[in-house]
């Protein structure tokens, strides 16, 4: 079912099926394959995936294998088994989905494998919306694709990879305006070195192994049970107040960062700690109770969750209890601002929220208890209001579309930092006046003083 906006309350029993995370990552050591053999010279690639959006799908949880092949026919795997992704989950923001250590060469074409897939969706033929799945119907052979840029991995160079872009509204198949099953991939691939912007990772969620002040690193542990080496500086900016000394061997962080050019480790821009006692969930917030002033409770529809082994599931409701006491922050926003704009009292529908707190407060899926609460960035796909954009206040306003839009049925001002940047086409302010479809990758606020919803662009993307 395409979505509508009639029929559409408050959405208290909204459950949904969206499978697990992208965060299949780490620096696995490479398995010769029958092309190779144990004295191989090898570097390090890496695979990395965002999305473009599609305004019916919730999910698209697919195993996805990738191989890439030089000019003398040999192919090596770039994903260390078949890693499930939700191609729906990030929208709009880059996620590590694997690292190894591949042959020396050149490879100038990649196929991606496509298997067990399915897709969550929308049903709004019932007066109260539902979400649906249904079984995907996937190529049997691989797609392949030549890469304008060849993948040149080299023995001492810097990281190179693969940037996957997986485009679902051209992918999944509509037929008088129901999603048949059918799916036909179509990604854009491109090879991109370590400090090409898509190579960028926006996100990644992982549980803290151990950490060591001395050297400033961080290791990880991703949900699939890989771990990845964090490289904390002077320049990582922490979320919320937090800092190194804050973090322990319960601690869940989101990082966001590159690749390092020497050692295929993370060089971390931003950490949040999302959980400092063992358990976090994230998604989008489909209800808030009351609707005005400080909230007792929230419904958070769980798209992250670690670990598996709570009383939640992905893909299904969660209410959030609150008891006035949590920690609340904004990533990417530091200082006492963030506090202004973020707190108990501005939660709304539709926004991307990570919860954190004792894994014991999240064995009832009906009643979870936290600790802190952080507000994240989320793509929010729409269409421009004509005749809206102000170049003088660097804003325009937009009507959002999809399941997001059912959240946020009002008319959303988007205020354009200056750190703001444009994709697909976009190149300033002024260019989105020309535009129909647009998705803004930021931060949906609740402004403090009017009260009305507004909408923080990190990405602005032309959709049309």
């Amino acid at each position: 079912m395409l979505i509508s906006k009639s029929g559409r309350h408050a959405l208290p029993s909204l459950v949904a099926l969206t499978a697990a995370t992208l965060l299949a990552a780490g620096c696995g050591s490479y398995t010769p394959s029958a092309n190779t053999n144990a004295q191989t010279v090898t570097g390090s690639s890496f695979v990395v995936g965002t999305d473009a959006p599609m305004a019916s799908v919730i999910s698209f949880s697919v195993q996805v294998s990738v191989s890439a092949t030089d000019g003398n026919g040999n192919t090596v795997q770039l994903t260390s088994g078949s890693p499930t992704v939700d191609f729906a989950r990030f929208n709009g923001l880059q996620t590590l989905i694997d690292m190894n250590d591949v042959p020396v060469g050149t490879y100038s074409s990649v196929a991606i494998s496509l298997s067990n897939g399915t897709i969550g969706y929308l049903d709004t033929s019932t007066t109260e919306p539902t979400i649906q799945t249904m079984p995907a119907n996937l190529p049997s052979s691989p797609i392949t694709y030549t890469l304008a840029n060849p993948m040149v991995v080299t023995q001492s160079g810097a990281p190179v990879g693969l940037h996957m872009d997986f485009n679902l509204r051209k992918s999944i198949v509509v037929s008088s305006g129901q999603i048949t099953g059918d799916v036909t991939p179509t990604f854009t691939v491109n090879g991109v070195n370590n400090n090409d912007k898509g190579a960028y990772i926006d996100e990644f969620d992982a549980a803290v192994v151990s950490s060591d002040a001395g050297k400033q690193t961080i290791t990880i542990q991703g949900p699939h049970g890989r771990q990845f080496t964090v490289n904390v500086s002077g320049q990582t900016e922490w979320d919320g107040g937090a800092a190194f000394s804050d973090l322990t061997s319960s601690s869940i962080i989101q990082v966001s960062g590159s690749l390092d050019r020497a050692d295929a480790t993370i060089d971390a821009d931003e950490i949040a700690i999302l959980s400092d006692s063992g358990f976090y969930a994230s998604g989008q917030v489909t209800y808030v109770n009351p609707s005005s002033g400080p909230a007792t409770s929230f419904d958070l529809y769980v798209r992250g969750l670690l670990p598996t082994t709570t009383g939640l599931t992905l893909g299904q409701l969660a209410a959030v209890d609150l008891s006035g006491s949590e920690k609340y922050s904004i990533y990417w926003m530091h200082g006492p601002f963030a506090q202004f704009l973020f707190n108990q009292s501005g939660l709304l529908p539709g926004q991307h929220i990570a919860v954190g707190g004792p894994a014991s407060g999240a064995t009832n899926a009906s009643g979870v208890t936290v600790k802190r609460v952080v507000l994240r960035h989320w793509g929010f796909n729409g269409t421009v209001v004509p005749g809206s954009v102000n170049s003088g206040n660097n804003t325009f306003q937009m009507q959002v579309n999809g399941f997001a839009g059912l959240l946020v049925p009002q008319t959303v001002t988007v205020f354009i930092p200056d750190n703001c940047q444009y994709r697909d086409g976009f190149s300033q302010l002024s260019d989105v006046s020309s535009a129909t479809n647009v998705r803004v990758v930021g931060l949906l606020l609740k402004d403090p003083t009017s009260g009305n919803t507004v909408l923080v662009g990190h990405y602005v993307d032309d959709l049309d």
